[in-house]
Order: C-alpha cells, then sequence, then structure tokens
C-alpha cells in the first residue's frame, strides 16, 4: 500500500520554529491551498529580536486557530489528508514543542501519519512551487539563524559544502539594525537604504579569496559598530544610507563570490536561494545577474516573497519528499533544536 492511497495527494503541514505560527494543505507537493501565517513580529519588536518566551506564547494562542483557517481556506476535510508534516528542527525549543504538540494531536485524532521535517530543507523546498527541482543543484541557504551552501545529489540528499563560522549573514543584519536604531526586523529596511547610498565605507569582505566555501560575518559586524562608534564619539556626522549600502555590498560580495565558485565546481543544473535573507532584491539581482555571466546553463530559483520567511507552506513540500521515502515519525517525536543536515561522506 503506497503512502498516498487516497484520491488525492493532501498533505496539512505546521510550521512553529521560531516566531511565526504557520499552517497549509499542500496538494501534490507542489500546489499550495492555504498557507496560513500568523505573524509576531509586532509583538517582538519592542524587544529588538524574538523572546523565546513571548513566541511560545503566542504559538499557543493561534495554533489551533491556523489549523481551522487552513482546513477552511482550502476546503479540505480532515479525513481527505493523507499525513500531517511538522517541522521539528532547528529552531526554538518551546516554540517547536508547541508545533508538534499540535501535530502529534491532530495526527492521533485522524488517524494520520506523522512526518518530521527539518526546517532548512523546508526553505529549499519552497523553490518547488516555482518549478519542479532538477539534480543536482546547488541551494545558498541565507536566514536569521544559518547561513550554508547545500549540495544536492538527488532529492532529499543534503551536503553541506559551506557555512558560517560565527554569525549568519541575517544575524549580522538584526544587529547592524539595532546599531543604527531601526525597528526589527531590519533586513528590508537595511535594503531600502542601501539603494539609496554609495560603498564609501569599505568594510571588510571576510574569507572571500579563502580556498573554501565558508562564511564569516562578525568581523564586518565589529568594523561596522566600530565605524558607528568612533564617528559617534568624534561627532561626525554619519550618512545613513551610505552605512547601509556599504554593509549590503560587504555581505552580497562575500556571498555572491563563494556561491559562484561553489557552483563552478560542482555538476549542478539549478541554483536556489532560499531563507529570509533571500528576499533581499540586492542579493537577489547581484546573484541572478552573476548567474547568467558565470554559469550558462544553470537555472536560477529564488521562492516568491511570502515564502522566503518562516511559513507551512515550505513544510509541506519537504513533508511529500519525506514520505515517499518512508520517513514517519512516531509519538515519541521530539524537537531538536540542534537539528543540521546530516553531511554526506564521500
Amino acid at each position: 500500500m503506497t503512502f498516498f492511497n487516497k484520491e488525492r495527494k493532501l498533505i496539512l503541514a505546521i510550521e512553529s520554529s521560531c516566531d511565526e505560527t504557520s499552517v497549509a494543505i499542500i496538494e501534490d507537493g507542489s500546489l499550495i491551498l492555504s498557507n496560513v501565517v500568523a505573524s509576531q513580529v509586532k509583538s517582538h519588536q519592542r524587544f529588538g529580536g524574538v523572546v523565546p518566551e513571548v513566541a511560545s506564547r503566542h504559538h499557543v494562542e493561534e495554533i489551533t486557530l491556523c489549523i481551522e483557517d487552513a482546513l477552511t481556506t482550502a476546503d479540505v476535510k480532515p479525513s481527505e489528508l493523507s499525513g500531517v508534516g511538522v517541522t521539528y528542527g532547528p529552531g526554538l525549543v518551546g516554540a517547536l514543542l508547541i508545533g508538534i504538540s499540535a501535530a502529534k494531536a491532530f495526527a492521533w485524532a485522524h488517524d494520520l501519519p506523522l512526518i518530521p521535517v527539518n526546517h532548512m530543507a523546508g526553505h529549499i523546498y519552497a523553490a518547488q512551487f516555482v518549478e519542479p527541482l532538477q539534480f543536482p543543484l546547488m541551494a545558498l541557504l541565507v536566514s536569521g539563524g544559518h547561513t550554508e551552501l547545500v549540495y544536492m545529489k538527488e532529492t532529499g540528499s543534503f551536503e553541506i559544502v559551506g557555512e558560517t563560522r560565527d554569525d549568519a549573514a541575517g544575524e549580522a543584519y538584526d544587529k547592524v539594525g539595532r546599531v543604527l536604531g531601526l525597528s526589527y526586523p531590519s533586513g528590508k529596511e537595511i535594503d531600502n537604504l542601501a539603494h539609496q547610498g554609495q560603498d564609501t565605507y569599505q568594510f571588510p569582505r571576510a574569507m572571500i579569496k579563502e580556498d573554501n566555501y565558508d562564511f564569516s560575518f562578525s568581523g564586518l559586524k565589529s568594523s561596522f559598530i566600530n565605524t558607528v562608534h568612533n564617528a559617534q564619539q568624534r561627532d561626525e556626522e554619519l550618512v545613513i544610507q551610505d552605512l547601509a549600502a556599504s554593509f549590503q555590498e560587504s555581505v552580497i560580495d562575500v556571498l555572491v563570490a563563494k556561491t559562484i565558485r561553489a557552483c563552478q565546481e560542482y555538476p549542478i543544473k539549478q541554483l536556489v536561494m532560499a531563507g529570509g535573507v533571500a528576499a533581499n532584491q540586492g542579493l537577489r539581482d547581484r546573484l541572478r545577474a552573476e548567474v547568467t555571466k558565470k554559469l550558462p546553463g544553470v537555472t536560477f530559483i529564488v521562492p516568491p516573497l511570502r515564502l522566503c520567511g518562516d511559513n507551512a507552506a515550505m513544510v509541506g513540500a519537504a513533508a511529500f519528499v519525506e514520505a515517499e521515502k518512508g520517513h514517519f515519525a512516531d509519538y515519541q517525536l521530539n524537537a531538536d533544536p540542534s537539528l543540521t543536515f546530516m553531511t554526506i561522506k564521500e
């Protein structure tokens, strides 16, 4: 008996790894029937970042409402579903546990199998909603907690070929935003300011020439902070647009240079960029231009803006892959806040 033994291939997916409560209904792994997202941004803005306890409390309040809304919007009954996919890591442990508990309860109540999903795999499979993934491919994952290059020989296979040694790109954006007095999350505002300024401060491009595909943004962050603090001590006026442009140029230069080099070394058909920072227009434009110029025959795919942040639709797409590979969980499934891709050894 195959997993998808009903008339339609439908999965209910749940995402609660950080500060977004989301539930989606996905058909055939590539069609979004509903994707409900309850954002907590306003609750965390006054703290300048995500507060785990506040996030967990919001998930408790929203999760059942999101499930009901997703089913109603998709016009799907629980009896029509084939399974329940849920993010079990990485993320905030309390937030993850609420999504997992809801998924277990729903799966048990409706006699449905439980499908565990790696949150970062979900980000990659969000590209499936743009066009079918073709393997082998390279994925650049850029978010608040992760910056890594992942090589996929086939669907469901992940090999990390490069990763950040300290801060993730999104984390650097948020810290720089706080120094500039911008509201959280500050990535979009920095991107907008960068388009109005020039790279006049020439911040360092860490590890850009090293013979590996790893990243480091801690030095850039420190250089930025020192520049601002030194100017303040000398009562020098800083041009915020130029600061944003200089910071963003440094991040983009490193991400693009390393990604293009990795794509030239590995045999790939597609380059996928995913994660929250994939919404950055400057990064999208530069990487697309470099792929066109230096990677003939390689297709560049970026999920639409609404699917770059955390959402359940991407979890549903990844859940289809896991289900087809026979990867299911029992009711002992636990949160794994430090979950990583298993690196494939040659």
